[in-house]
């Protein structure tokens, strides 16, 4: 009989058995498919030899959550940090250009430089306080409450019809909405304001880091570390239901609120079921893959330089985009957020050729398929794209889903993010990740801080139960 048992094998799911493992526990994890990974696999999706990563792609948070900095990740897998964090093109070569130096970012914004050093030099300066204050549920005292004071008044500011009073021009506003539209819903909210104001300060901080391989060297880190704790990996086993895993003490559930109240209902009382059912799930994505015989001839020369690419136009565009697709409509010009990793790190597709990663927001359960609609995106802003494909691979919002049963209706999040559901992440809770079910708990996106590969929904989970469950101290992550 384990001491735990965690169910799920993505990014939260392995943070959790890795830290209850290190707490010197016996834990057993079990994952539906046939590999661990959940939205950070990386897989051949187009043709031999040409990796591409099924979900996430770049992660600003593998060198800044918290955990991953403990776990000393990127001590464990190499790490290609590019000069150029993403750029937002607009029309002809124009673009916005997010360096990793500020300063260069800056200088090259023109009329609106000095206003977005005003809006991101103290939230980069002062990094780690962002991240202590969005990186965890909101209900709870901030360790740096001037950053976090400055961080709130900055997302009021982007979260509101005040988001404009700020710039000038068009480019600083479109690469701010850029970022915020990662999170999928309306602009302006006090949701994508703060998102993308954590996105953007990371971009000149630490950086947006792509590790070598693909996102499965972030999964294949933790699960090596996980085994050589004695943790036991089960694969191709689905759990439905509670009763069907061996007596533990404890059970920490990688899944999504709707999941957990299929798989623990009966252990749940009904006051906690109905809130439950009250959490909400919010839009999808449809992605796209494709296996590329050169370079993309993006029509900004730094566009060639990046990992990371936000198409979709100028701020007003971006929000109209948004809006139809919360009206449960496909947008005519959709935002399409575009990862090219082989830029930074050729060993994904043989040699000379690329891969592009690339999804557009979708009302939810969509079955559209999005290569034509990305195509054309990408085609306006590097004429001759389309002679480069040489294969792709497409996944609508529906197939999302059937992908990973976690992506509700391809909410890749988990749950809708908004300012409600940041709060009642999936409850109002000083321990969110704590159920009323004795010894079970949540530890997915669907608890704080939400979406990401940054494991730190598991953590959470696990650090409450060592404390409720064990009575034992949060362990070391360090290399041993």
């Amino acid at each position: 009989m384990p001491d735990v048992s965690v169910v799920g094998g993505g990014p939260n799911g392995l943070a959790a058995a890795v830290t209850m493992a290190r707490a010197g526990l016996s834990v057993e994890l079990y994952e539906r498919s046939p590999t661990l990974g959940g939205g950070a696999r990386t897989m051949e999706l187009t043709l031999p030899g040409f990796l591409h990563d099924v979900g996430s792609a770049v992660h600003p948070m593998g060198l800044a959550s918290p955990f991953f900095r403990a776990f000393q990740l990127s001590r464990r897998i190499p790490f290609l940090v590019p000069e150029v964090s993403y750029v937002h093109p607009l029309a002809g070569t124009t673009a916005g250009v997010a360096y990793r130096d500020l300063d260069q970012t800056v200088d090259e914004l023109g009329i609106d430089g000095g206003a977005w050093r005003h809006l991101m030099r103290p939230l980069v300066e002062h990094i780690d306080g962002v991240t202590d204050f969005t990186g965890s549920q909101l209900l709870r005292l901030p360790r740096d409450p001037v950053t976090a004071l400055r961080f709130g008044l900055r997302t009021l500011e982007q979260g509101s019809p005040a988001w404009n009073l700020r710039f000038r021009g068009d480019t600083a506003p479109a690469m701010i909405s850029g970022v915020s539209a990662h999170t999928i819903g309306r602009m302006p909210s006090l949701a994508s304001s703060g998102a993308g104001l954590v996105l953007a300060a990371h971009a000149h901080a630490r950086g947006w880091a792509i590790p070598v391989g693909g996102s499965q060297s972030i999964i294949d880190s933790m699960r090596q570390d996980l085994e050589a704790h004695g943790g036991v990996v089960h694969t191709s086993v689905e759990i439905d239901d509670l009763r069907s895993l061996p007596e533990s003490t404890a059970t920490l559930l990688d899944v999504s609120a709707a999941s957990l109240k299929r798989i623990a209902g009966p252990a749940l009382p009904d006051s906690y079921r109905s809130r439950l059912d009250r959490f909400r799930f919010g839009d999808g994505i449809a992605k796209v893959d494709f296996a590329l015989s050169a370079p993309v001839p993006w029509a900004n020369t730094e566009a060639r330089r990046t990992g990371t690419l936000h198409l979709g136009g100028t701020r007003a565009e971006l929000a109209r985009a948004e809006a139809a697709v919360a009206r449960g409509e496909h947008a005519t010009a959709p935002y399409v957020l575009v990862s090219q990793p082989t830029v930074l790190d050729p060993s994904r597709a043989p040699a000379g050729k690329h891969v592009l990663w690339a999804y557009i927001h979708v009302p939810r359960g969509s079955t559209l398929d999005p290569t034509a609609v990305v195509t054309d995106a990408v085609e306006r802003y590097a004429p001759g794209f389309r002679d480069v494909i040489e294969a792709s691979s497409a996944m609508s919002a529906a197939e999302v889903e059937r992908y990973d049963p976690n992506f509700v209706g391809g909410d890749i999040s988990s749950g809708a993010l908004s300012i409600r559901q940041m709060l009642a992440r999936p409850v109002v809770s000083a321990r969110p990740w704590r159920t009323p079910a004795r010894g079970v708990y949540l530890a997915s996106s669907s608890t704080p801080p939400a979406t990401g590969v940054h494991g730190l929904c598991g953590y959470y989970a696990a650090r409450t139960a060592l404390r409720d469950m064990f009575s034992l101290p949060v362990p070391s992550l360090r290399i041993d």
